[in-house]
């Protein structure tokens, strides 16, 4: 076993492949799929890096990820495991969280998979995209797990949230924290820094004489108790709602200030007495007495008014930008973010590029604070994933004209581009 390198090794359950667990390749990712048929909860599992240059498998096949992915779905959810770009160095990291970003869309598609119940574990260097969704906390994330994370970005790395600086932020996401008691010193520290900012918002299994990669290099009691109980929480976490009972989740519909349109000019009607209770459905008139007059002149007719297609006065993606807008105008900058991906980029009008939460938080915080947000829709397009908007821009007095593209994915917003 030693001669192996350290991701070869077996993993310390020694749970394999079998027929009761089914693997699908889709790209970059292998989901594994339990017997039967029914939508459950999905845990996705996010491997570390960077790795050895010269690879003999990627993660997806390291058996320790196998083992993981094949002890979940062996206990009835659906479970992924997805390559990404930080095996091959940390300036790899923004593109790392696009992929993860990716993954996940991919397996909340899944028909086997309740879109409701998804849950991201983090190893080892992968703990510096954690800090995004700790902070961001879509509804569909039931729980999140690190084992052995590296929590600080190296120098010179472009990072992204930190973790230490969010969690707890939302209290009612659980948060399961593994850590080796014979931690690098480089990982060690934030880890501690980690655990005393999460308080009771954390919950933590210790391996005291475990290493870092524990789960696949000390295969002694301890690790197996260590991984088996991570196991369990997040089964429980991502088992079936009381009472058995799925629900979806619904965003809050909101409103957004545009330009007031001129109402149609309505043709003119005879006038009428007012009834109790306007009926829904047309009523035919009687039919007028014998001994009545009949009118003189002929009743004149009016051609059919022309149809129009029904447009859809909104569409899923606009709604999302739409509660994006109504944050910027209560000038609510968490509201605001929470609308955005972990991984979104803003092209400002200028050529400026933001990438990230992060930075969107650095750009518009102090513009929040002074309250320099104030935008007017002026008129709007959609198309599916689309929302493209003529705006007038009010941020330094007189409205400035500009075109606003936005595109959302899997209700959060993705890509936005300004141009003046």
């Amino acid at each position: 076993m030693t001669d192996l390198p350290a991701y070869l090794r077996p993993f310390v359950l020694g749970v394999l492949d079998g027929p009761d667990v089914r693997v699908d390749r889709l790209g970059e990712i292998d989901i594994y799929r339990p017997a039967g048929t029914a939508r459950t909860g999905a845990m996705l599992f996010v491997h570390g890096g960077p790795g050895p240059a010269e690879l003999v498998a990627t993660p997806r096949d390291w058996p320790v990820y196998k083992g993981y992915a094949t002890a979940v779905a062996r206990r009835g959810l659906v479970a992924a495991v997805v390559d990404h770009s930080l095996i091959r160095g940390f300036d790899q990291l923004v593109t790392a969280a696009d992929e993860v970003e990716a993954a996940i869309g991919v397996l909340r598609s899944d028909p086997r998979v309740d879109p409701d119940r998804v849950g991201l574990w983090f190893f080892s260097g992968a703990g510096l995209l954690a800090g995004e969704w700790l902070d961001s906390r879509p509804d569909w994330l039931r729980c999140i797990a690190l084992t052995y994370p590296l929590l600080a970005t190296p120098p010179g790395v472009d990072d992204l949230v930190t973790a230490a600086e969010v969690i707890g932020k939302h209290k009612d996401l659980p948060v399961l924290l593994t850590r080796a008691g014979r931690e690098r010193e480089e990982l060690a520290g934030p880890v501690a820094e980690f655990v005393s900012a999460g308080g009771s918002a954390l919950d933590i299994i210790d391996v005291p004489k475990g290493h870092h990669g524990f789960d696949m290099l000390d295969h002694t009691e301890e690790s197996r108790a260590a991984v088996t109980k991570a196991l369990d929480w997040a089964i429980a976490h991502l088992g079936e709602d009381p009472d058995g009972v799925t629900t979806a989740s619904t965003s809050p519909t909101t409103t957004t200030k545009t330009r007031a349109k001129s109402a149609p000019a309505s043709r003119k009607t005879a006038a009428r007495t007012p009834a109790a209770a306007e009926p829904l459905m047309d009523v035919p008139t009687p039919a007028a007495p014998a001994s009545q007059p009949a009118p003189t002149a002929p009743v004149p007719t009016l051609d059919p008014l022309p149809t129009t297609p029904a447009v859809p006065v909104d569409t899923p993606a606009a709604r999302v930008v739409g509660r994006e807008h109504a944050a910027y105008a209560a000038h609510d900058l968490e509201a605001f973010l929470a609308m955005y991906s972990p991984t979104a980029r803003i092209h400002l009008a200028d050529g400026a590029e933001l990438k990230g939460r992060r930075f969107l938080r650095e750009y518009y915080g102090s513009r929040f604070a002074a309250g320099r947000c104030k935008t007017e829709v002026v008129q709007k397009l959609m198309l599916g994933e689309w929302v493209v908007e003529h705006v007038l821009a009010y941020d330094t007095g007189a409205g400035v004209p500009m075109l606003a593209l936005y595109r959302v994915s899997e209700g959060l917003i993705t890509d936005v581009e300004f141009r003046a």
